[in-house]
């Protein structure tokens, strides 16, 4: 079995604040090394359910943060940023058997997370995918159903955890912390640990194919940018038609040009 992880540091239990997320702030280390921990419990849910081969991508601002020597040795680390336009999920192709996300978070827009966000959240408003706003765990889970791989697991914030169980009833959620407002209520981090490894091995023994999603036969992307200038720039990328001042669309029927789309226009 050849599994695939994706791990962010937003949806890690216990987070709370922007300086826990950067390298630079003294509330990093900490973090980071959460970050790690739940990564490294999904590894072993992931081998105790059979996986010989197991991908992560550390998918969190500089791409450097997972601690690999506490890592499983049965594992492929995927760091910095290669600069495709599969982002979060590079190197996932078709030969992986399912796709599990670690440390997720809710859309920007939502309220479900302090440090909710699609992209990059110093320039962008919101994303929107069909009308719908839209977070990176849907960005690249249609990117798995464009592969025909089954996302199998999210863990993460419980905003978002709904949202996969809506898209999907079937994929595997552990939700650690909770965001009301500007606060979080986090479970131990111990517990998350536990959790993450039992429902990371429930989730790979079960009937996979019942976790593929469906792909939309067309795509509106939708970007609300925080200012006008970076409006009026992009609305000059290939398709893209600048809708009101801050606010730009593109549409396709190839999933893969909606994702050029983000890496040059986010």
């Amino acid at each position: 079995m050849k599994i695939y992880i994706s791990a962010d540091i937003e949806g890690v239990t216990g987070i709370n604040h922007w300086d826990e997320t950067e390298k630079t702030k003294e509330d990093y280390e900490y973090f980071a090394e959460q970050m790690t921990r739940e990564v490294e419990s999904a590894c072993k849910g992931a081998t105790n359910a059979g996986a010989d081969e197991i991908w992560i991508k550390d998918a969190h601002g500089t791409g450097r943060n997972l601690d690999p020597s506490k890592l499983s040795k049965n594992i492929k680390l995927i760091r910095g940023w290669s600069g495709h336009p599969f982002f979060m999920v590079q190197e996932l192709d078709e030969s992986f058997d399912a796709l599990m996300y670690i440390g997720y978070h809710s859309w920007g827009g939502s309220n479900f997370n302090p440090l909710a966000h699609t992209m990059n959240s110093s320039t962008i408003d919101y994303i929107k995918l069909n009308g719908e706003l839209c977070s990176e765990f849907l960005i690249h889970s249609y990117i798995a159903a464009y592969l025909g791989v089954p996302v199998a697991f999210l863990s993460g914030d419980k905003g978002l955890c709904e949202e996969a169980n809506r898209l999907n009833e079937n994929i595997v959620t552990v939700a650690v912390n909770k965001g009301i407002g500007n606060s979080t209520i986090s479970i131990h981090p111990d517990l998350a640990i536990a959790k993450i490894k039992k429902g990371v091995e429930e989730a790979l023994k079960g009937d996979l194919n019942k976790c593929k999603i469906k792909l939309p036969d067309s795509f509106e992307l939708e970007i609300r940018y925080s200012t006008h200038q970076m409006a009026y720039r992009n609305s000059f990328y290939p398709n893209a038609k600048q809708i009101e001042s801050k606010t730009i669309v593109l549409d396709s029927d190839d999933y893969f040009d909606i994702l050029r789309g983000v890496l040059f226009l986010t």
